[in-house]
């Protein structure tokens, strides 16, 4: 069983920068292909990041390509999404997951609780 915490969510301005921290505990992992996702009030969950087991392979939503940019320590159970250029739509719950596999867009088997992100205009 893989616990996930997410921290480093806030208030902050468009265009300000925030990065969220997912830490991980109770397996092994570079094991685990890690994603963020997020989801706005009144919204379906989106997609925003993943990565691969050793870093070197990254997906990207649509919406944050080019703002955003996850990363990966091994060392340090931890994964991080830099968000850069932020703008009030992405405003939401952002949540760290994790799966087994090589295939980032499969099903995540473990959540996080999430973070909160406001985005003021």
């Amino acid at each position: 069983q893989v616990q996930l915490v997410e921290s480093g969510g806030g208030l902050v301005q468009a265009g300000d920068s925030l990065r969220l921290s997912c830490t991980a505990s109770g397996g092994t992992f570079s094991n685990y292909i890690m994603g963020w996702f997020r989801q706005a009030p009144g919204k379906e969950r989106e997609f925003v990041a993943a990565i691969s087991r050793g870093g070197s392979t990254t997906s990207y939503g649509d919406s944050v390509k080019g703002r955003f940019t996850i990363s990966r320590d091994n060392a340090k159970n931890t994964v991080w999404i830099q968000m850069n250029s932020l703008k009030p739509e992405d405003t939401a719950d952002y949540f760290c997951a994790a799966r087994p596999g090589v295939d980032l867009l499969g099903l995540y088997k473990y959540w996080g609780q999430g973070t909160q992100v406001t985005v003021s205009s």
